[in-house]
Order: structure tokens, then C-alpha cells, then sequence
């Protein structure tokens, strides 16, 4: 029987697919549309044409389990201070030069895959470990979406919600149902060009903004935005206020954008770490253009990483890297002049801090 339910998630059938010509699979799952013969795997390595039927080969497996702070996907207007039970696989449908998770997103050796867990086991032991949440995450969830949606439906039945990191990249007919089962996401905008998108990602901007777009007019998901500046690639001035623009006229000011610090890694180890005060002078212009939150990730900066009433302009989440410090919320209003604070927040039952702490499903 475990034989029988080990060979069953090596090829689980996937969703998102039609045949086309000359017997190939054409992949509907994200505008990568990649086209495949039998024995074919897509960009992402992990979608494969077996027998002429679609399967996800990395369902019910993973690169490994973490416990983190909510605030280091990063979100932070959603049940701050509370931890969260983080997963991913293996593979990715970006190619960008830069990704700080290269190690995982670009994985293409099973092996990696060490850890065995069913949607039903990761609820659990979230419950166990007195999780809020279950993170998709570490490589985008889109691809390996069958798993990511079992898993959400699996946490909804023991009232833990579900929470995807993702680049955006996935197609109308996909998006509805994968989103339809997240009560948050943090969502990569990774640049504000066209040319970005295709020299350093492999990729096409149009469909991230447009899941943004529908993101906000379609669901009740709540979502923030990441960008990791680069320095010389994505870190112009006009740039960062073109985008900061866009989403003020799109999105609204109430979605909160992170401004977070790149490293030199993957493909891209000439290029030097993004100072600070890029990412400081970008949160100022964010709020010049409107954006009611914005905040710098990945450098400790207190000041520009806690959260500030929108309205009175009084302290109401100190954050010190993932630490709460002062926290002046009662319920989701600001506790100085009553504001509403634009989030999902929750009673500061404790709070994780910085600790990260790794969980196996071994035995």
C-alpha cells in the first residue's frame, strides 16, 4: 500500500492541459505554454508529459519544512507575529538570473526531495505546532499547483489559512481555482520593464500585472507586493516611481509593497548588494505616490520596517528584522485615533520573532 501511494504522487495526474497536434500536450497552467511530446518535462522540470496525460512528478514532496515568522514571506499586514508552517519543491517557471532560492527553484535532481508529506499530514502538523498558516513557497507554487490547492483545503478543515509566495506568472483558466482557496499572497513584482522581464527572467511582465489586477477586482485574497532591487537593473528612480504609480491608479494605496535588498548570487554574483538608502528613498516615493504602506526588507532598519498609521501617523507595529515590539492595534484599528488599518490582523496571541526552526515527517 505506501509502495502503491509513493508511485501515485511520482506521477500524479495534473490539471491544465490539452492535446494538440501530432499527439502533444500543450500546458495551460502558466503563459509559458510550453508544448510537449511523450517523455517531455516543461520549463518548469516538474510538469511531464507521461503517456500522453499531463502529471505534476513533485506531488506530495518536498525540498523541506520550516516553522518561520509570517513577516519573512514577507507579509505584515497579515496576522502579524504569528508563525507559519513553510514548504516548497523543486523547479520553477521563471528563469531569473538572480533568484535568491536557486538551490530549490532550479533543483533538478529528485534527490532533493527529501521530505514525504501528504496535504492532510501538513495540516495536521501545523495544528500541532500551533501554526496560523501553511506557506507555499521557497519556488512558486503555481507550478506545483495540485498539491498547493489539496494542501490549502486540507488547512481550511482545521481553520489554518493558506498562504502563497509567487511570481504571478499563471494563466486566467488556473488562477481562479488556485487562488480561490488562499486567504493571502506575497507577490513578486520583480521589475517595472518589459526588457527585465525578458533578459533576466525568461518571462513577460503583462500577465503578473494582470493577475495583480485581478487579484484585486476578482478576490477577497489579501496580498502585498515584493520588489528586489538590483542594482543598475531595476533600481532607476523613474522606474520605481513609474511602478509606484501603477499601482496606486490599479491596485489602490491600501496594498502594501516591499522594497527588499538583492545579494549577489545564482547567475548574477557581479552585481554588488543593494544599499540601503536605494531601498529607503524608494519607500519615500512610494508614499509621495500614494502607497499608504510600504516597507524595506532584508537590511535592519527598524524605522522603515514597522508600521505606521496611515491617518494619525502614530507607531502601531514595531518590527525590529521579524521581532514585535509595540504593538498599539485593537483589533484592525489603529489604538491612537481609531483609523482602520488596511489587513488581517488578529489578537497578539505571542509572537514567533526571528526563530526558524525546521520540521521533518521522517521517522
Amino acid at each position: 500500500m505506501e509502495l502503491e501511494k509513493e508511485q501515485e504522487m511520482d506521477s500524479h495526474p495534473a490539471r491544465w492541459w490539452r492535446m494538440v497536434e501530432d499527439n502533444k500536450i500543450l500546458c495551460e497552467l502558466c503563459p509559458r505554454a510550453c508544448v510537449l511530446k511523450d517523455g517531455d518535462r516543461g520549463f518548469c522540470f516538474v510538469r511531464a508529459n507521461q503517456g500522453n496525460k499531463m502529471v505534476l512528478t513533485t506531488y506530495g514532496k518536498s525540498t523541506g519544512f520550516c516553522v518561520d515568522p509570517i513577516e519573512k514571506k514577507p507579509l505584515n499586514h497579515f496576522l502579524p507575529g504569528s508563525s507559519v508552517l513553510s514548504f516548497g519543491t523543486a523547479g520553477c517557471n521563471l528563469g531569473c538570473q538572480f533568484c535568491q532560492n536557486w538551490s530549490i527553484s532550479k533543483a533538478r535532481e529528485i534527490e532533493l526531495l527529501s521530505e514525504k508529506a501528504g496535504p492532510e499530514d501538513i495540516a495536521q502538523a501545523a495544528q500541532r505546532m500551533a501554526c496560523k498558516s501553511v506557506a507555499f513557497t521557497y519556488n512558486d507554487p503555481v507550478i506545483w499547483a495540485e498539491y498547493a490547492i489539496d494542501t490549502a483545503r486540507a488547512c481550511k478543515q482545521l481553520d489554518i489559512k493558506a498562504v502563497a509566495v509567487t511570481a504571478g506568472y499563471i494563466t486566467p483558466e488556473a488562477r481562479s481555482e488556485f487562488y480561490s482557496v488562499m486567504d493571502a499572497a506575497n507577490v513578486d513584482l520583480k521589475a517595472f520593464t518589459e526588457g527585465f522581464y525578458k533578459k533576466l527572467c525568461l518571462a513577460h511582465i503583462q500577465p503578473v500585472l494582470d493577475t495583480l489586477v485581478w487579484l484585486k477586482k476578482e478576490t477577497n485574497v489579501w496580498f502585498e507586493i515584493t520588489n528586489l532591487m538590483i542594482p543598475t537593473e531595476n533600481d532607476d528612480e523613474d522606474e520605481t516611481k513609474r511602478m509606484c504609480e501603477w499601482i496606486v491608479l490599479n491596485l489602490g494605496p491600501n496594498v502594501p509593497v516591499h522594497f527588499t535588498a538583492f545579494h549577489p548570487d545564482f547567475r548574477m554574483r557581479d552585481h554588488q548588494s543593494t544599499p540601503p538608502i536605494t531601498l529607503v528613498k524608494a519607500r519615500e516615493m512610494a508614499m509621495a505616490a500614494g502607497i499608504k504602506y510600504a516597507y524595506t526588507g532584508n537590511i535592519n532598519h527598524k524605522a522603515t520596517q514597522s508600521t505606521y498609521c496611515h491617518a494619525c501617523g502614530k507607531l502601531v507595529i514595531e518590527r525590529d528584522w521579524y521581532n514585535i515590539g509595540k504593538y498599539d492595534l485593537k483589533g484592525n484599528c489603529c489604538a491612537h485615533c481609531g483609523e482602520t488599518i488596511p489587513g488581517v490582523f488578529d489578537k497578539l496571541d505571542g509572537v514567533w520573532g526571528r526563530k526558524r526552526m525546521q520540521v521533518s515527517f521522517g521517522e
